[in-house]
C-alpha cells in the first residue's frame, strides 16, 4: 500500500473562488494523486484547474469542521501560485495536475510537486489527533459501513482520546461524534413519503 498524506486541499472554480476539502493524498513512484469522489468540487475544480494546494495541520479541528459542514477556515494567498494555503497550516505543497486517469466513482490526479514551504514547526506525534482524524474519516462513511464496525473503531479510538486528547482533540472529538450520533438518530427515523 501506498503512503497517504491526510491533508485539507485547496481548489479553485473556474471563476477562482477557492474550495477547501479534507482528502488523502496518495504518494506513489513520484506523483501526490488525489482521488476525489464524483460528485464533488475538488473533482469538479481540478477537472478546470489543473493547481490545487496541499496543506498539512496538526489542528484536528479543521478536519472535523470541514467533515461537518463548517467551510469558513482562514486562508493566506501564496506568492505566484493561485490556490491558497490554509492560514493556520504547519507546511503547504503545490500541486501541479499532469494527467488523469479516468475512473467511474473515483478518478485519479497525478500531481507533480512544484514547491513545499514549511510555515510553522511540528512539535510531535499525538495519539489522539490521529484518533480524530480515523473518527472524522469514520463519519464521512456512514452509509458505507455497518453499525457494528463503526462502534467498534469509535470505542477503540475513544481510547485514546482518554489518554492522549488536549483541549482542542477533545473538541474535535466532540464535534465529530456529534455527527455521528446525528446520523444514528436519522436512521432510527422511518422514511416518510
Amino acid at each position: 500500500m501506498p503512503l497517504i498524506h491526510e491533508c485539507v486541499v485547496t481548489t479553485l472554480s473556474p471563476e477562482g473562488r477557492p474550495h477547501i476539502a479534507p482528502l488523502g493524498l496518495i504518494e506513489d513512484q513520484g506523483y501526490w494523486i488525489a482521488a476525489p469522489f464524483r460528485p464533488s468540487s475538488t473533482l469538479y475544480n481540478l477537472t478546470h484547474n489543473g493547481r490545487a494546494t496541499a496543506s498539512f495541520t496538526d489542528d484536528a479541528r479543521i478536519f472535523v469542521g470541514l467533515v461537518t459542514g463548517q467551510r469558513s477556515w482562514p486562508l493566506t494567498d501564496i506568492e505566484d501560485w493561485p490556490a491558497p494555503r490554509l492560514s493556520a497550516a504547519l507546511a503547504h505543497a503545490e500541486l501541479v495536475v499532469e494527467r488523469v486517469e479516468e475512473h467511474e466513482s473515483r478518478p485519479r490526479f497525478f500531481c507533480r510537486v512544484r514547491r513545499i514551504e514549511s510555515h510553522r514547526p511540528f512539535l510531535g506525534m499525538n495519539r489522539a489527533r490521529a484518533a480524530v482524524l480515523e473518527a472524522a474519516i469514520l463519519a464521512t462513511r456512514l452509509d458505507m459501513l455497518s453499525r457494528e464496525k463503526i462502534e467498534s473503531e469509535l470505542a477503540y479510538l475513544q481510547i485514546a482520546i482518554d489518554k492522549t486528547a488536549g483541549e482542542a482533540e477533545r473538541e474535535a472529538w466532540d464535534m465529530v461524534m456529534a455527527k455521528i450520533e446525528g446520523y444514528k438518530d436519522r436512521a432510527k427515523v422511518p422514511a416518510t413519503r
